[in-house]
């Protein structure tokens, strides 16, 4: 059997959870027989090689190759990787909305649209919480025989981690600890920032700095502290991420939702406390192990 996986175009730059779910999936599926090939839309792509296409993400990033993927009649699997802070009902009533200007000519998209028709399209949808899952049969209304849910899994060396490269290299310990990108306010860092200024403690954030203006205010922020340390991004791989993770007191990760947030399972596997958003079923993995804000 052949799946080909593709994530959205900008994923080599973002190198997020996304990534690091398509990447390490295409691993072990070859680990079972499968032969799992990374779609390369640069390399002509002969659809009679294909037996299932594996997306992951429902957004506009991932719409045209869908629609694409779709009309060659390639079974789909999708790994939505979505969530929202609104319920099913606010989801149905949009959606109904956004399908009303679409017929009436105006060429309006909305995120919802784009992630139903990427549900419509595909054979089999896999998200990664009850959460989720929900979200995608009571907002959606796709069928609940068509959703299965598939727990995201985390690398088993982050539970063997090292703690003393990290401490050596960069001298702090016990430190409040953060990785993900700044300057997305989804993942809520300015608030992270302003909240270390109340208290006297080591803090280091891990992660590219999108240069936006919300992740300018972020740096404008964190140069008030000398406490926080900022450490450009460590690559999924490295040891020193992984010592990073060992060598930390407690992780945090107040974002307005995940889903459900991989670096904050590395870092519970690494032995740190772990604080994190309540929303976006990140209770199904963590449930009495985290500090919920």
């Amino acid at each position: 059997m052949t799946v080909y996986l593709a994530g959205y175009q900008a994923s080599p730059i973002l190198r997020g959870g996304a990534t690091i779910q398509l990447l390490n999936t295409s691993r072990y599926l070859r680990d079972f027989g499968i032969d799992a090939r990374l779609f390369d839309p640069w390399t002509p792509f002969r659809p009679e090689t294909c037996d299932l296409f594996h997306l992951f993400a429902s957004d506009i990033g991932m719409y045209h190759l869908g629609r694409e993927i779709h009309a060659l009649r390639i079974p789909i699997a999708l790994s939505p990787i979505t969530f929202s802070l609104h319920s099913p009902r606010f989801i149905r009533t949009a959606l109904a909305a956004s399908r009303l200007l679409q017929r009436s000519g105006y060429g309006v998209w909305t995120d919802y649209a784009i992630t139903s028709d990427l549900c419509t399209w595909s054979r089999l949808i896999l998200p990664n919480t009850r959460d989720e899952a929900g979200l995608i049969t009571g907002g959606y209304g796709v069928p609940a025989d068509k959703v299965t849910v598939i727990p995201n899994g985390v690398d088993e060396r982050f539970a063997n981690a090292d703690p003393a490269l990290f401490r050596k290299t960069y001298g702090v310990d016990r430190f409040i600890l953060n990785v993900g990108h700044t300057g997305h306010v989804r993942k809520n860092v300015l608030a992270l920032i302003k909240a270390l200024a109340q208290v006297d403690h080591p803090a280091v954030i891990i992660g590219r700095i999108v240069r936006t203006p919300y992740g300018e205010a972020c740096l404008q922020e964190a140069g008030k502290n000398k406490n926080i340390l900022l450490i450009d991004s460590l690559d999924h791989d490295s040891e020193m991420l992984a010592s990073a993770y060992a060598a930390c007191e407690v992780f945090a990760m107040p974002s307005l939702f995940e889903t459900p947030g991989i670096a904050a399972l590395e870092a519970g596997l690494a032995g740190a406390k772990v604080v994190i958003t309540p929303y976006g079923g990140t209770k199904e993995y963590f449930g009495t192990m985290a500090e919920y804000v």
